[in-house]
This record gives structure tokens, sequence and C-alpha cells, in this order.
């Protein structure tokens, strides 16, 4: 199967806050999105985990 399970941690208090799945062969790099962190209460930048 082509389509992995991601997590997307914010960057600023490194918790885990959304899953997404993501095409490993078109997309070898990790994904990266401005997103809400509701343990910070402001948008932040979330990057591809483990």
């Amino acid at each position: 199967m082509a389509r992995d399970l991601v997590q997307l941690i914010c960057q600023d208090c490194k918790r885990k806050n959304y899953t997404t799945t993501k095409n490993k062969r078109r997309t070898p790099d990790k994904l990266e999105f401005k997103k809400f962190c509701s343990h910070c209460r402001t948008h932040t930048t979330h990057r591809e985990g483990k």
C-alpha cells in the first residue's frame, strides 16, 4: 500500500494533535502544516513525526 498514516506533532509543545495519510512515493520529505494546537491555543507549525 502506497499511503501510510502519519502523526502531526506541534513544534512548540511537542504533542501529537493530528493524524493524516500521505503517499510516500510522491512526497518522500516530511509534511509540514500550520494548524491549530489546542494545548498552545494558537496556530503553530505541525510537522510529521514518527
